[in-house]
């Protein structure tokens, strides 16, 4: 329990992201570092929650963002953070996105090599 404490305590910085936003113009907000974070070509800014309890984000473009700031205690920190923060986000979305039919039928699809033969230089028969 000390050590949840002693986490809470511990300030892991802001950042000041600066974007443009269709209807607003030029747009500045600051966050806590854990709120935001780049993925897929994007910034994902943690913008409130719902009524139970889910984070409610905003995607922002990279070619809409003009720059982020942050302050960071150790740049190495900062780095480490943000791949824990794009791993656990994968591996959020591969459970809420299940792609390939049910966990069992990928298990046995996945279970052994595909083999596919290829004969370079010959034409396909519907040519």
């Amino acid at each position: 329990m000390v050590d949840e404490d002693l986490e809470l305590e511990r300030d892991l910085g802001e950042a000041t992201i600066v974007y443009e936003e269709p209807d607003e113009g030029t747009v500045r907000k600051t966050v806590p570092n854990e709120h935001i974070a780049y993925f897929q070509d994007h910034w994902i800014l943690k913008t409130d929650e719902d009524d139970q309890g889910n984070d409610i984000v905003r995607r922002i473009p990279s070619k809409r963002v003009h720059y982020v700031e942050r302050s960071v205690e150790q740049f190495e920190e900062e780095v480490a953070t943000l791949v824990d923060q794009v791993q656990s986000f994968a591996s959020e979305l591969r459970t809420k996105l299940p792609v390939g039919g049910s966990s069992s039928e990928r298990t046995e699809t996945n279970s052994s090599p595909l083999e596919i033969d290829i004969d370079e230089g010959r034409d396909r028969p519907d040519e």
